[in-house]
């Protein structure tokens, strides 16, 4: 399922360029898998579509066991190839909830953590997941941690660094966490960081360069913004609407380069169940938005943040 480069044929496509994920290269424009249950009832669309991802360049793959209740995974376990050089990463600290408010409910507990691990392994078919991100649940939008499931960060360092030692899990990542969590995760080795963040969202600017300084993957989620209601669209942006105008892409494209170009070790999961809008967002790996388009690139930066603190349950 994985290899530490995906393979180099000629004329094999690497979307957005590449950069180094937990000792893999990767293209820079991934996808992030959350969308294929929308394809439920539909396998096959479902496989074509991944099958159509691994043609256009894209060999890094984000997923959870509770993005369908384990469907998503065993779909990646049923589709991609060992050539493909897939690098699969998938994420604990919630477990599926299919009746539930939202389909995911807390599972912070160190015990739980090594149960995902395990639950992850066995619907990925897979020895050792590349890299698993703790899922904490500090900080908006989402779910927040309450009651028995605010757990110590260090409690659950251990438990994923035992699970690393033994080989289970490959690297360590994070997943809405604030700046001093993850500074104080850093001496554990920190792959990758994932928070929301997009133009139009903007909360953790410092985190990306603290990113930067160490090594460390930006994986941004939402990265268009508007996945709930109450949530600015980049879409929706007037800035964003006249640069996709003045350079005749989408103004999807035109956000997706946007955050390529904010750091060179940003790599982008986005989403989607429709085999147009997958060629588009990889097809905005090769947007340069460089420096001959000045104006653009200076509405774009000057697009003022505007809060994501939607909660969901």
């Amino acid at each position: 399922m994985t290899s530490s480069t995906a393979p180099e044929t000629p004329g094999t496509p690497r979307p957005g360029g590449t950069a180094p994920l937990a000792g893999h290269t990767v293209s820079r424009v991934g996808y992030g898998a959350m969308q294929l249950e929308r394809l439920h009832g539909d396998r096959a669309a479902a496989a074509a579509l991944l099958r159509r991802a691994v043609e256009l360049g894209v060999d890094h793959f984000d997923t959870a066991q509770f993005y369908g209740n384990g469907f998503v995974n065993e779909l990646l376990r049923d589709t991609l190839r060992p050539e493909d050089g897939a690098v699969v990463v998938s994420k604990v600290g919630a477990d599926p909830d299919p009746h539930g408010p939202v389909p995911l409910r807390a599972a912070q507990r160190p015990e739980q953590l090594r149960a995902s691990v395990e639950d992850n392994l066995r619907s990925l078919g897979t020895e050792q997941i590349p890299v698993v991100n703790l899922r904490r649940m500090d900080t908006l939008p989402g779910v927040l941690a309450e009651g028995d499931q605010v757990v110590d960060l260090d409690d659950q360092l251990a438990v994923m660094t035992a699970l690393r030692d033994e080989g289970k899990i490959g690297a360590i990542g994070l997943s809405s966490v604030t700046q001093d969590v993850l500074r104080r995760a850093l001496p554990a080795g920190i792959a990758c960081v994932q928070n929301a963040y997009s133009l139009v969202a903007r909360p953790d600017e410092e985190m990306v360069d603290l990113c930067t300084a160490h090594g460390i993957a930006w994986v941004p989620f939402f990265p268009l913004g508007g996945a709930f209601p109450g949530m600015p669209k980049v879409t929706d942006e007037p800035a964003v609407l006249a640069a996709s105008a003045a350079l005749d892409v989408t103004p999807s494209q035109v956000g997706l380069a946007w955050l390529l170009r904010r750091s060179a070790g940003t790599l982008l999961i986005p989403g989607t169940g429709d085999a147009g809008h997958l060629e588009q967002n990889v097809a905005a790996g090769a947007l340069a938005l460089s420096e001959e388009f000045d104006g653009v690139l200076a509405s774009l930066d000057a697009v003022t943040s505007r809060g994501a603190d939607v909660r969901l349950a």
